[in-house]
């Protein structure tokens, strides 16, 4: 396979990586994992090197994985709080860029809206690496589709199928599969759908990979011979106003035993957590044998592994 220099780039969303070099960082993530496995360690990739870790929101799998997999990289990180740096009294995005990159060698950057991580990126002179933003959230998009390949053998020609709400979430999938050559179906309800820009660039990737994008309302349509059926919660960060309307408009696409049986029978249940048990996901879906949450949340740590060590080296 090719190999490529991502030294100095940054990470803000899958659009923005050929499907050949998404290949390869997941071709990494799964070397490191194996590696990790065999042996019990890491190559030191990134000894002597510090990420920075800038978070808006609250967060468990994104904080531990990345606080980890710099560790056993050999490197450290530092948790950055928005609330105790000068973020909170007003300083900018901008001059944050500017004096970071004097201290460390990386950022990731959890916040609210994309324009940060973008402005980031501008201002910069080190990478930047989006673990989430209201737009997308692509270091879950490349543990989604390592926990598939891992688990089906291949990712061209799966048959994914999202339901609930087109968020964030869902536009890392959809450009997953757009670059990755496989069929998603995000099932969500009438004014739910996914950004329709993330649709129409995902579907002119599409014509190279032989990728289908598709968008519904129907979740019990949608999850006919479906490969992997998958869901976030609701009422995301932010959104707890919402909390009980959306339960009332989401119910439908929850995933349940109804929505598991129109599936393969080898079907696999996805969840980029934390679940809303018996809302988004019932209890039965989330604890059954076809589940690969757990998998999927480990496999977090693994993928931003490879793109630090790829990014930061």
């Amino acid at each position: 396979m090719k190999k490529f220099d991502f030294r100095g780039k940054h990470f803000l969303s899958l659009a923005d990586y050929s499907s050949a070099e998404i290949m390869f960082l997941l071709d990494r993530a799964k070397a490191l994992k194996q590696q990790y496995y065999k042996k019990g360690t890491t190559p030191p990739i990134l000894k002597g090197k510090t990420l920075g870790m800038i978070f808006q929101k609250p967060s468990t799998r994104t904080r531990i994985s990345f606080e980890v997999g710099m560790h056993q990289l050999g490197g450290h990180a530092l948790f950055l709080s928005s609330t105790d740096m000068q973020l909170k009294r007003g300083e900018t995005i901008a001059d944050t860029a500017r004096v970071l990159s004097r201290y460390v060698d990386g950022i990731i950057a959890r916040v609210f809206a994309h324009q940060d991580v973008v402005d980031l990126a501008k201002y910069g002179s080190i990478p930047i690496i989006n673990a989430l933003s209201d737009y997308s959230h692509p270091c879950q998009g490349m543990a989604d589709y390592l926990t598939i390949i891992e688990k089906k053998k291949k990712a061209k020609g799966v048959k994914v199928v999202y339901v609930g709400d087109g968020n964030n979430v869902a536009h890392s999938l959809i450009y997953g599969a757009a670059k990755l050559g496989s069929h998603i179906v995000v099932a969500t309800p009438k004014g739910y759908e996914p950004n329709k820009d993330v649709v129409a660039r995902a579907k002119d990737d599409a014509k190279k990979t032989g990728a289908i994008i598709e968008v519904s309302n129907n979740p019990i349509e949608a999850a006919k011979n479906a490969d992997v059926i998958y869901t976030d919660v609701w009422a995301s960060m932010g959104q707890e106003s919402e909390h009980d309307k959306r339960v009332a408009i989401f119910m439908p696409y929850q995933i349940n035993r109804n929505l598991m049986n129109q599936a393969k029978k080898d079907v696999i249940i996805m969840h980029c957590l934390p679940a809303h048990r018996d809302e988004e996901i019932t209890d039965e879906a989330i604890e059954s044998k076809n589940s690969v949450v757990f998998d999927q949340a480990e496999n977090r740590l693994h993928a931003q592994k490879a793109i630090l060590a790829e990014l930061m080296k």
